[in-house]
């Protein structure tokens, strides 16, 4: 059967990715001043600028789950075309998202008895979230049923390494994302904190460095120490409007472990709400996260 993969704008995929790839995107909403922005628009290019400028000055930007209006604008044309649904969705450990769209499913397939309808919560966030829909693709795309491909996601999603650093924890504590390790203060003396998206899809810091190029070098050397054959993979990064950053961890990566292929996009203005400027991840396939 003809089956179709939707995702969220968490993904943080790339509008080459989105095009390439033919999935679908379900937009996340963001609030500035009291007026509603989708983080996602197919085909109008997001203003990063703006909202990273907004966010420097500390400005309370607020955000909202996927709703069901817009899981009825992606998936129901899909089930109306006489095709199934594999959604793969943000961490429920991060966003109350997941459990949006389960609830919709449950009505759609009462609708489309005849249609199959699957929703992973992959437990990933930004690029995470975007490389289990990577791979989700890549299996389809060899042919492979939708069952099999939510198989693979499920047993795999937990090796997705989410290696982060960020410049402040502000944006973390105010949203309350953050889970355990709070007190550490960021901005302090240029202490930063080094974080990672564990098994329960929640954040947690791991520990701290001085200053910013030995954050950077946590990240880079994340992925000698956990990728599994970091030669075959695809390594993909994240900014927070920190472009050059990301440039230099990926021309390090390459360097030093010839990776298969790199990638990186900006944080999505949903995320970016809760983790803040100058965020920088890596996101690679390990044993264990």
């Amino acid at each position: 059967m003809s089956y179709r993969i939707v995702t969220d704008s968490s993904a943080n995929l790339t509008d080459k990715q989105i095009s390439d790839y033919g999935v679908e995107i379900l937009s996340l909403k963001y609030y500035i001043n009291g007026k509603e922005y989708d983080s996602y628009i197919k085909g109008v290019p997001t203003d990063y600028a703006e909202t990273y400028r907004l966010l420097r000055e500390k400005a309370n930007i607020t955000t909202s789950l996927v709703t069901r209006e817009a899981c009825d604008s992606v998936i129901l044309p899909i089930l109306e075309k006489g095709e199934d649904v594999l959604v793969l969705a943000f961490s429920s450990g991060l966003s109350g998202t997941y459990q949006n769209i389960v609830n919709a499913a449950e009505d759609y397939r009462e609708r489309f008895p005849e249609r199959k309808i699957t929703v992973i919560d992959t437990l990933c966030a930004s690029l995470g979230e975007g490389m289990a829909v990577h791979y989700a693709v890549k299996l389809k795309n060899e042919g492979k049923s939708m069952d099999e491909v939510a198989d693979w996601v499920e047993k795999n999603k937990l090796k997705i390494c989410h290696i982060f650093t960020i410049d402040d924890l502000f944006f973390l504590k105010r949203g309350g994302r953050l889970s355990g390790g709070g007190a550490i203060v960021g901005t302090l003396l240029g202490i930063k904190p080094l974080l990672y998206t564990a098994d329960d899809g929640k954040l947690y810091v791991t520990g701290k460095v001085r200053g910013r190029k030995a954050a950077m070098e946590h990240l880079i050397k994340s992925v000698g120490e956990k990728a599994v054959k970091p030669e075959e993979q695809d390594i993909f990064i994240v900014h927070g409007d920190c472009e050059e950053d990301a440039k230099y961890v990926e021309r390090e990566i390459k360097k030093r472990y010839k990776v298969k292929s790199t990638l990186y996009n900006y944080v999505d203005p949903v995320i970016a709400a809760h983790s803040g400027p100058g965020t920088l991840s890596v996101f690679f396939m390990g044993e264990k996260r």
